[in-house]
């Protein structure tokens, strides 16, 4: 049996416009420090570090953290798209079960302003031309930034088998800009009315520049600790289990079929969360927040059904019903999300997995969902990744936590 592996301290900066502020170095090393001061523990106790970011040289990551201190740690060096900071969060997972007691996940990122560009490196091949060349075996490639030509299509789709609209995937944006407003760390605070998210800059397809997230700098970081370790630092009270996490890829039918949803990580987002419900016993109707990866608004409602928090095909009405916020089943994006929060690539999955120990832990402030006890989170990058967890706070009070020398710690 895999042992438990608890988030126990998490930190992360404020998002902000590219080039607007400090260097990588400075802002990663302010989000590893409130991560460390969280936990209440000091650099040296780390045993590994993983280190996400897509847009840099290699070992950014060890810039970053000599600063901290100069242990002679594992530093592991994560790039994996939009997936990226939730891909450090495995590999960290996984570390903790493979035996370490005590490892850091960073993710951060320094970007450009405007659309991501197609490539870093237009002298060899770029990663998604597969995905990018099915979809134009499907639709015209059109003068619009191609992931909104990505995620816009799937969107198209999804209107025209099940009569989805505009206003729907609008209803979305307008959700998550208002939880954003609430949210100190976000990148964009401001509040805007369904008209205001529909009249904005049309995109492409059913997108509205307000229903894209932004790129930006930022960074984010968790502390994480096997069992042993939450009793020998005495962190029962701050623990948030992170009880099951995947980390999965496209299937073959993305390019045997033709579905642009495919195209746009559903498949692959469906197979880590039926994963992660597997292996952790919860069922969709269980889970009581959802940060997910809402690089468009369209990618939310269809991610719902991905994630089987709806019927395939409901998710229009799952929105019209107001279950996707508060008050409703679930809520979905209580950060504000991508669209309010903004996407800095590497920091983003991280980010997610702060706001959810957050919010299990009830410190979540305005934000607060009421009563939460589980949590899921969804990171998802074109090419193609997706993570997908589930997060929990301990619900049994007498259970005992024994150190290594089978004493009695805590409790949690």
């Amino acid at each position: 049996m895999c042992s438990k592996v608890y988030a126990v301290g998490v930190g992360m900066t404020e998002f902000v416009k590219p080039n607007s502020s400090r260097d990588y170095p400075e802002f990663a090393l302010e989000a590893v420090e409130r991560a460390l001061v969280d936990a209440g523990i000091t650099y040296d106790v780390i045993e590994q570090a993983v280190c996400g970011y897509v847009y840099g040289d290699s070992a950014c990551g060890q810039r970053v953290l000599y600063q901290a201190g100069m242990t002679g740690l594992p530093v592991h060096n994560i790039n994996n798209h939009g997936a990226t900071g939730g891909t450090a969060l495995h590999l960290a997972h996984r570390l903790v079960q493979a035996g370490s007691h005590v490892v850091l996940a960073l993710g951060f990122e320094k970007m450009t302003p405007g659309a991501l560009p197609a490539t870093a490196y237009p002298d060899r091949t770029y990663p998604a031309d597969i995905h990018i060349k099915k979809m134009l075996k499907i639709v015209k490639l059109e003068n619009a930034p191609m992931a909104a030509q990505c995620f816009g299509n799937a969107a198209k789709e999804h209107m025209e088998k099940y009569g989805t609209t505009e206003t729907q995937f609008a209803k979305i944006a307008v959700k998550n800009h208002r939880n954003g407003s609430a949210n100190p760390y976000a990148l964009n605070k401001n509040v805007y009315t369904l008209q205001e998210i529909l009249d904005s800059k049309r995109i492409f397809g059913p997108l509205t520049k307000l229903q894209c997230c932004a790129n930006c700098d930022g960074a984010a970081a968790v502390v994480l600790m096997s069992e042993q370790a939450v009793a020998k630092h005495n962190l029962a009270s701050k623990a948030v289990e992170i009880a099951g996490i995947a980390l999965a890829t496209d299937t073959s039918a993305v390019f045997s079929d033709t579905t642009r949803l495919r195209i746009a990580g559903y498949d692959m987002t469906a197979l880590a969360a039926d994963q992660v419900y597997k292996k952790t016993g919860v069922s969709p109707s269980e889970v009581d927040v959802v940060e997910l990866h809402d690089c468009f608004s369209s990618n939310e409602l269809i991610t719902y059904e991905a994630l089987g928090l709806c019927e395939e095909g409901k998710g229009g009405a799952f929105v019209d019903a107001g279950l996707n916020t508060y008050g409703g089943q679930v809520v979905v994006n209580p950060s504000g999300g991508l669209l309010a929060k903004g996407n800095p690539i590497g920091a983003t999955g991280l980010a997610q997995c702060a706001e959810l120990v957050w919010q299990l832990r009830g410190e979540a402030g305005a934000r607060q969902v009421p009563n939460a006890r589980i949590g899921l989170q969804h990171n998802l990058g074109l090419g193609g990744a997706v993570v997908v967890a589930i997060y929990r706070k301990s619900f049994d009070n007498k259970k005992k936590i024994a150190g290594e020398d089978g004493k009695i710690r805590a409790k949690i």
